[in-house]
């Protein structure tokens, strides 16, 4: 790889300019950043990637360094989006660009415009990061790929139409099945849109139903011929395909991200169409095969159902005189069951009068009757008791009200006697033995109460 050399460096005229001139540091600055990015223009650094970040803006921002130095660097969304790899910290890199000086600070940053890992190539470090990032999304796992049909009607062919893979496969498919519907989807299998006209190939397959199997391939060629069928929404359009597909890209040593996703791969594209259709020759002999096989089981199977038919034959007309003389049997039992019915009829009849007499005889109504005649008597009696027994409680009533009137303390004030009780503790007195003079006494009378104090007690 031919790398651009730096332009030879020539001392500016105001680095010689006289001592006594004074500039001010934005007129410093204006002058570095004109003389930097004429002389650094175009370059090739060599360095490791760290401080490595990708904001929302799409833009790259990282760090160059080496043992003893460092140099920041940025590389703009336009170039990030064409890198095959992606890059990380660590990782030892070629970058290409120029140098440009933020003015207002006086910063200098290595603006890239293409980088290449240094040691594999950027196509296999591509490819490698993408196998292992869809490979931990599962897309390569066996549980989601399809089985082939077992005979395919139509078969589509996703494939440059000018190439040789379209020749081969064609040529191996009507040679082993003559008359299969095969269709064939021309896209174009390298080049900047090579990857997006597979990939939408295999989504109109699917959206309009063309085939039962689709292979998808082409010719040998190297890594950078292959690698449309190494972009990732060539995988992810495999993947959530609903026809199976063949991935037939290369020869047998060449692998791609598309023989990973596939249901199938194929060697080549000639063993794709050998995996896509049986061999019609070894069908129809197949066919012929189990057609004899089958004649020959249906006719053993007929003598043998014809012996069982023959003794079955048998075996009916043994059956035939069991029923007649069944028949004959039923007739007879029918006659004598006639000549009983009356006799029968009279004898239930007359134990159906029998019955029927014990039954009234036996009837509840007598008693049903007597006991309502009791039970009208024990009602009256019981109105007559309650009653009495009423009037009594009353009288009785009465005279404990009269006892409890005559023993009511407010009845025996009535009657002109009082309480005194001590004021200051509300003892009854009983006794002149328990005042005093000069005590204060309350009198409850039979309308209030009054208060007095003792002048003299009498003994």
């Amino acid at each position: 790889m031919q790398r651009a050399q730096p332009r030879a460096m020539r001392l500016p005229e105001w680095i010689c300019m006289d001592r006594g001139k004074v500039i001010t540091v934005s007129e410093l600055n204006r002058r570095i950043k004109t003389s930097l990015e004429d002389v650094y223009v175009d370059i090739w650094v060599e360095a490791e990637i760290s401080n490595l970040r990708v904001p929302a803006s799409g833009h790259c921002y990282l760090t160059l360094k080496d043992p003893s130095s460092q140099l920041r660097a940025v590389m703009f969304r336009y170039a990030r989006s064409r890198l095959r790899f992606i890059p990380q910290d660590g990782m030892q890199v070629v970058c290409r660009g120029s140098i440009n000086v933020y003015e207002p600070r006086g910063e200098y940053q290595l603006v890239i415009e293409r980088m290449e890992p240094c040691g594999a190539g950027a196509l296999q470090m591509a490819f490698e990061q993408l196998k292992n990032r869809l490979a931990a999304e599962g897309l390569f796992d066996e549980e989601r790929k399809q089985p082939l049909p077992f005979l395919p009607r139509r078969i589509c062919v996703i494939t440059s139409p000018t190439g040789a893979a379209v020749r081969d496969i064609l040529h191996v498919l009507t040679r082993r099945f003559p008359g299969l519907h095969i269709s064939v989807l021309p896209v174009a299998v390298q080049g900047e849109n090579a990857a997006q006209e597979i990939a939408a190939a295999i989504d109109d397959a699917n959206a309009h139903a063309v085939a039962d199997v689709l292979i998808v391939g082409r010719g040998g060629g190297s890594l950078e011929d292959l690698w449309a069928f190494n972009e990732e929404c060539v995988a992810r359009a495999i993947c959530r395909s609903a026809i199976p597909v063949i991935s037939a890209v290369g020869h047998e040593i060449d692998f791609t991200i598309a023989d990973f996703a596939a249901d199938m791969r194929a060697p080549t594209p000639s063993a794709a169409a050998e995996l896509a259709v049986r061999e019609k020759g070894d069908l129809v002999r197949t066919v012929r095969n189990l057609s004899m096989a089958l004649s020959r089981r249906l006719a053993q199977r007929m003598r043998v159902e014809k012996a069982a038919l023959c003794s079955a034959a048998g075996r009916l007309v043994r059956c035939a005189r069991m029923v007649a003389d069944a028949q004959i049997a039923c007739g007879d039992a029918h006659q004598r069951l006639l000549a009983c019915l009356p006799r029968l009829c009279a004898l239930r009849r007359a134990a159906a009068r029998t019955a029927r007499q014990r039954l009234l005889t036996l009837s509840p109504r007598q008693r049903i009757a007597a006991h309502r005649a009791a039970a009208g008597f024990l009602q009256v009696a019981l109105g007559r008791n309650m009653t009495v027994a009423l009037a009594r409680t009353r009288a009785r009533v009465r005279g404990e009200l009269a006892r409890l009137s005559a023993l009511n303390p407010a009845a025996v004030l009535a009657r002109g006697f009082c309480i005194a009780r001590m004021q200051t503790t509300g003892r009854v007195v009983r006794s002149s033995s328990e005042v005093s003079a000069g005590e204060r006494l309350r009198i409850t009378l039979h309308e209030g109460s009054a208060d007095c104090i003792i002048e003299t007690v009498h003994g």
